[in-house]
């Protein structure tokens, strides 16, 4: 079995090889070591595989020689800015007071800037929040004081217990358990080494992780406001489309009493996402819960727990039974994609749905070099949607609809109305192409994939509902 330690060692000559003597003496293999001295300079990360017995061991030897802790968060970073008037001696009075409450520093950054004050910037080891309020208040007689918000620095000034600084103000926000705690930990230093070894800023990578986690918190309750249009497709059928400020849109088509999902956004907004479909849907609660998913992506998949049937296709499907059964799916088993999508998982609380609920449209597509293969045909009311799968470009499994008769498509991932998203989607969407270098499995067989889509439509007026943005108004040869 393998296992993730998240080693604190000192910072001197020896303390690796005494860790990774540790490991030799019981027979465990290292399978990846991460160490980053200017982002921090105590924590080591390292990857063992052996038997749970021989981890067992290993756990007691390194709380023994103390490179194990149970409470990592008990100790915090606190970032400082002093408005210091620039004469001789003004910091003077502030170190005595540190001082006085017995605070370690562990970074401090001042230069002149042109005006008769200096902005002193410090970072304080606190492990008492009553002692830095005190402290505090004792600061601001002597200068004004203002608390740095470390997510928006151009810099990480912690460099000694930065990790755990960063993911405890993370898991505070979206309320993680411990054991969640640790593994957005885990993931969030593999992301920074993956993209450190791509030659990436591993302080832009801690950036994007923190501004995205604060951008699913901040869309939570009241704040959850997605834009919901409606769009007459037939006499008897219409599209509710709901565009939820982070992750995918959630297509409802409307015949009769009949209801489709395509697609169903992150599991984290489960409470406001339900209470819209009863609001659309006053029968939701009784009614059978049908949805189609266009991908297998985290963003598209986090409702469908509450589905009663889930259409996917082949591939799709054995994605997310692989999840379900513990498995790797198709983004872990690239390793750029790997550790975002599972920061996405962590702080979104993904769950895969069962197997048993999940029906298949029909066989895949053969292994071709062909773009787009119609692969069958799915019928909904009086929508009569031909069915294409794609190679794999945005993810394997991915597929796109297309009803001829009524000029619409669905396209996943593969094709989005870039032009059509709400201030709020563009900043969400800028993420993930930072944290996984691309959105697409291969950007270039997508490239080819959207082409080929616009090239199916044929004559006439379309409306293109992409998984992202706001639908399309398309005609051939011009854009209405």
């Amino acid at each position: 079995m393998k296992k993730t330690y998240i080693t604190t060692m000192p910072n001197h000559i020896g303390a690796f090889l005494k860790a990774s003597r540790c490991f030799a003496e019981l027979g465990i293999n290292i399978t990846r070591v991460s160490y980053n001295k200017a982002i921090d300079s105590h924590t080591l990360f390292i990857d063992a595989v052996g038997t749970e017995e021989q981890l067992a061991k290993a756990d007691k030897l390194l709380t023994e020689i103390g490179y194990l802790h149970t409470d990592r968060s008990s100790t915090s970073i606190v970032l400082l800015e002093f408005c210091l008037k620039d004469v001789p001696g003004s910091v003077t009075d502030i170190l005595a007071l540190i001082d006085e409450f017995d605070f370690n520093i562990s970074y401090i950054s001042s230069q002149e800037n042109g005006t008769d004050y200096q902005l002193f910037k410090m970072g304080l080891f606190v492990d008492d929040t009553d002692k830095i309020s005190k402290f505090l208040t004792s600061a601001e007689k002597l200068c004004r004081v203002r608390v740095i918000d470390y997510n928006h620095t151009e810099k990480i000034y912690d460099n000694s217990i930065f990790y755990n600084s960063f993911v405890s103000e993370i898991s505070k926000n979206i309320g993680l358990s411990d054991e969640m705690n640790d593994k957005l930990l885990i993931n969030t230093n593999l992301a920074m080494q993956t993209l450190d070894e791509q030659g990436l800023s591993p302080y832009r990578t801690f950036d994007s992780i923190g501004r995205f986690s604060e951008l699913l918190s901040s869309c939570k309750g009241d704040a959850f406001l997605p834009r919901i249009t409606r769009h007459r497709i037939t006499d008897e059928t219409e599209i509710t489309l709901i565009e939820p400020p982070c992750g995918s849109n959630t297509a409802i088509i409307k015949h009769g009493k009949d209801a489709l999902f395509i697609d169903c956004g992150y599991a984290c907004y489960k409470e406001e996402m339900i209470k819209l479909f009863c609001e659309i849907l006053p029968d939701f609660d009784n009614m059978k819960k049908t949805v189609l998913i266009t991908h297998a992506d985290v963003d598209h998949c986090g409702l469908l727990p509450l589905f009663d049937e889930i259409i996917a296709s082949e591939r799709s499907a054995e994605c997310l039974s692989a999840e379900y059964y513990g498995n790797d799916g198709f983004r872990e088993q690239n390793v750029l994609h790997k550790p975002y999508i599972n920061i996405c998982k962590i702080l979104t609380g993904y769950f895969p749905p069962s197997p048993e609920k999940v029906k298949t449209l029909h066989k895949g597509r053969p292994d071709t070099d062909t773009p787009l293969i119609q692969t069958g045909f799915f019928d909904f009311g009086d929508l009569h949607f031909e069915v294409f799968e794609g190679m794999g470009g945005h993810l394997p499994g991915e597929i796109v609809l297309i009803d001829y008769e009524n000029h619409i498509a669905f396209t996943g991932d593969i094709y989005i109305n870039t032009k059509g998203l709400t201030a709020e989607q563009a900043k969400y969407n800028q993420y993930a192409p930072i944290l996984m270098t691309s959105v697409d499995t291969d950007p270039i067989k997508c490239a080819a994939e959207r082409k080929a889509i616009m090239q199916r439509l044929g004559a006439g007026k379309w409306q293109i509902f992409g998984a992202h943005g706001y639908k399309k108004d398309y005609g051939v040869n011009t854009e209405i």
